[in-house]
């Protein structure tokens, strides 16, 4: 039974933050109340294992819904094979001034320029440390995989990027089950510039040092990914594919929201500044992950994600070279079925395949 084509009106009628936080807030109440399935499909199970990590199924929630691992308890039990949570910064920071997400419902899409609002570093940490004591990633499909997901404060010089990221790391590092690299946001300014060699091979090759002392420290590598951005072209992700295996880095998400505005410039709020993210970000994003796959080793898994609204949405990103698919705009239009349904039709894909 799902209830979320009843909801989501009552959503839309709200302010799009103000609408998140009430659908968390449900979906906490639900969660306590043992009725998550009201909302959610049923669980799909089809195990695989990537990045060492043992995934209960290829389905994931990107970066931006929970920045601040208040939720893991409520959204393990939606049926995600792994969440990740973030952005988070060093220090906590209100993000840019209000508004500053609109929705454009006519084009199933988001523009945010949230700008990396979260609590900061120790209260993420805290959160993450809590939901693992209470064993809150149980799910119905199995232990849900965690990543965490790192951003740079707005006022660190963009020279200075590698210090927040280090601390990032260093600080998540005993909680992750991966780590993730944001360097593509269009919201915090210079931030994208990190994409470019000049930016990324410095950033790299401190990553790389950092997490070679906390593995000996902690005893366990955490799998390091990075997140690039929609709106490369050929040549810059050629160059990212080269560079990433060079400093170690295990795998790559594709892709961020992007500041292309040609497929929804006609409509109310299409030209506001930030990020564009749902359906009108799924062809580019499909691309980028099409050239990854042409340019990165083989073994060096892919998460795809960007403007998958139904479960052809995720097989399409599958068969273009991904291996693991994350969704978050989808579920503000389809409501949290959209997990099952996209698992559903990437285990039927492996299954004809």
């Amino acid at each position: 039974m799902n209830l979320y084509p009843l909801i989501r009106p009552i959503l839309f009628g709200l302010d799009p933050e103000q609408a998140h936080r009430l659908a968390f807030s449900a979906l906490d109440l639900c969660t306590a109340a043992h009725c998550a399935s009201l909302v959610a499909g049923p669980p799909i199970a089809d195990p695989v294992r990537l990045l060492g990590l043992d995934f209960p199924n290829r389905v994931g929630l990107a970066a931006g819904a929970d920045k601040d691992a208040q939720h893991l308890r409520a959204l393990s039990q939606v049926g995600f094979g792994f969440i990740e949570a973030g952005t988070v910064t060093p220090i906590g920071q209100p993000g840019n001034p209000k508004p500053r997400m609109f929705r454009l419902p006519e084009a199933e899409a988001i523009i945010n320029r949230l700008g990396f609002n979260n609590k900061g570093l120790e209260s993420f940490v805290s959160a993450v440390r809590e939901a693992r004591a209470g064993n809150a990633l149980r799910g119905p499909v199995g232990q849900t995989i965690l990543g965490l997901n790192l951003g740079k404060n707005a006022n660190t010089p963009i020279e200075s990027a590698s210090d927040d990221y280090v601390a990032g790391l260093t600080a998540s590092y005993p909680l992750a089950d991966y780590v993730t690299i944001n360097i593509s946001s269009p919201n915090t300014s210079g931030l994208r510039s990190l994409q470019g060699a000049d930016g990324l091979r410095p950033l790299l090759a401190r990553l790389r040092d950092a997490r070679t002392e906390l593995c000996q420290i902690h005893r366990r590598n955490v799998p390091l990914l990075v997140k690039i951005a929609p709106d490369l072209d050929a040549a810059q992700i050629a160059e990212m594919a080269e560079l990433l295996p060079e400093f170690g880095i295990d795998g790559v998400i594709a892709t961020n929201t992007t500041i292309a505005r040609e497929a929804v410039k006609h409509l109310g709020h299409g030209l506001e500044a930030g990020g564009l993210s749902g359906a009108p970000v799924r062809e580019a994003s499909t691309r980028v992950i099409r050239l990854l796959r042409t340019k990165l080793p083989s073994a060096m898994p892919i998460i795809g994600v960007g403007g998958i609204l139904t479960g052809a949405d995720a097989v399409e990103k599958i068969k273009a070279g991904a291996n693991l698919v994350q969704v978050y705009s989808g579920l503000i239009y389809r409501g949290p079925a959209l997990v099952s349904e996209c698992a559903q039709a990437i285990r039927d894909h492996f299954k004809l395949a």
